[in-house]
């Protein structure tokens, strides 16, 4: 598996939620509504859940094994991380191939 393509869609302040990403695996198949969030330690990924009958969140796709999901978090937090830094330089910047990146820090 390898992720060949990471878009920044929303950046949020707003309680725990610091972004929502979309990947791209191995050029063919796309995962959206990842989610970044700020955990007590350190920024986590959050996968794609729903909600079941009972009122459980069930996530919908997530790494087997713990090499997946460093190389996931790792991938995308970097990823992230490198976007603020550029949107610090340069408020218009956007790099998800002319999609815009909603800014919910500024509502």
């Amino acid at each position: 598996m390898n992720i060949t393509d990471v878009i920044i869609r929303k950046i949020s302040n707003a309680g725990r939620l610091r972004a929502i990403v979309s990947i791209t695996l191995d050029g063919d198949f796309a995962i959206h509504e990842l989610k970044i969030i700020e955990g007590k330690e350190r920024l986590f990924i959050a996968m794609p859940s729903s909600v079941d009958k009972s009122g459980v969140f069930r996530d919908i796709i997530h790494p087997i094994s713990q090499a997946a999901r460093e190389y996931l978090e790792n991938t995308i937090l970097e990823k992230y991380n490198g976007y603020l830094a550029k949107l610090k330089i340069d408020p218009e910047y956007n790099d998800n191939h002319g999609m815009p990146c909603l800014d919910l820090t500024k509502a």
